[in-house]
């Protein structure tokens, strides 16, 4: 009896630190989506509801499945949707900006035109285990201008897991497995942006305040169309530390890796609210999507406050490519 006593009181101490430190992630569903909790504070959101415009804005320009808000481990917020200059743009997500559908041109990213669009569907599964936690989707990326109705033209299953990492930093996963059910197929058009993982940055980051460098060593001037396995932003933030960053990842996977990138200029928008990253593994390559084969894009993200070393930054990939 002493013993299994002793054994009890040691597993709810175990239990109790637990949860007095909060460590790990939580999912939580809202009106909006899910938030994945880091130490009982949000960083992560993926919205399946669909987003309403500013007064006066197109109503095309509203969408679902994307992340935002996206904050750093002290809750700073590093990412931003329907900015003025592009209401297309939201926060953390990958559509393809020029697709071949049945002879046609189809855009599914800039919303405006409408040829095309990405949109939430279904949740395939939520986990939350061992210190993270998981939700995939499925998303419907679609051919507005079918001759009859609109038609799915790829669909994606969209997984995104949540961990902490070492030294108060978190990793996000983010993979990207899709098909087309078109039996001629589609073709993902070569162009300097589309698919993998974009980022728009929170719009109180620009020239002045913000960095970006890659695996390369490349920075903001020459980034634009080189090929990395890494890229990093980073910029100032009210942080204790005074910066916050997003290192990202691509995985050897990849069809394209190293990828090439697409980096907005300095002097984007008179150097303010200017910053958006992007792997576009179809820059200098279209891709051809057969019916009912799977593709996968597979990233991880290191979110953090204060600096992240270059050399740190190689061991996250390394690890991550393993």
């Amino acid at each position: 009896m002493p013993f299994k006593r002793n054994l009890l009181l040691f597993l709810c101490q175990v239990l109790f630190f637990d949860f007095a430190c909060g460590q790990g992630v939580s999912l939580q569903e809202t009106s909006k989506g899910f938030d994945f909790l880091l130490n009982g504070q949000r960083v992560v959101s993926y919205q399946s509801s669909q987003e309403p415009v500013p007064d006066g804005v197109n109503p095309v320009f509203s969408k679902s499945g994307f992340i935002h808000p996206l904050a750093s481990p002290s809750g700073q917020i590093l990412t931003r949707i329907q900015p003025q200059d592009h209401y297309h743009h939201y926060g953390i997500w990958g559509p393809w900006a020029r697709a071949t559908v049945g002879g046609k041109e189809v855009d599914f990213w800039n919303l405006g035109d409408k040829k095309g669009r990405v949109e939430f569907v279904k949740v395939l599964s939520k986990k939350v285990a061992g210190g993270a936690a998981e939700l995939t989707v499925v998303q419907h990326h679609l051919d507005l201008l079918a001759p009859e109705r609109e038609q799915i033209a790829l669909v994606e299953e969209l997984r995104i897991k949540v961990k902490p990492a070492d030294k108060g930093r978190y990793i996000l996963e983010y993979t990207s497995s899709f098909s087309t059910p078109l039996t001629g197929g589609i073709l993902l058009d070569d162009y300097r942006y589309g698919g993998g993982i974009g980022f728009r940055a929170t719009e109180l980051w620009g020239d002045d305040n913000s960095s970006i460098l890659t695996s390369e060593g490349k920075d903001r001037s020459t980034a634009d169309g080189s090929l990395a396995k890494w890229i990093m932003v980073k910029g100032q933030t009210s942080s204790v530390a005074g910066r916050s960053g997003i290192l990202f990842l691509s995985h050897t996977g990849n069809p394209a890796h190293p990828e090439p990138l697409r980096v907005w200029p300095l002097g984007q928008y008179q150097g303010k609210g200017n910053v958006f990253i992007e792997f576009c593994p179809i820059r200098y390559n279209s891709w051809e999507i057969q019916a009912n084969k799977i593709y996968r894009l597979s990233y991880r993200l290191i979110v953090f406050d204060g600096e992240l070393s270059v050399q740190e930054a190689e061991e996250y990939w390394k690890a991550f490519v393993k």
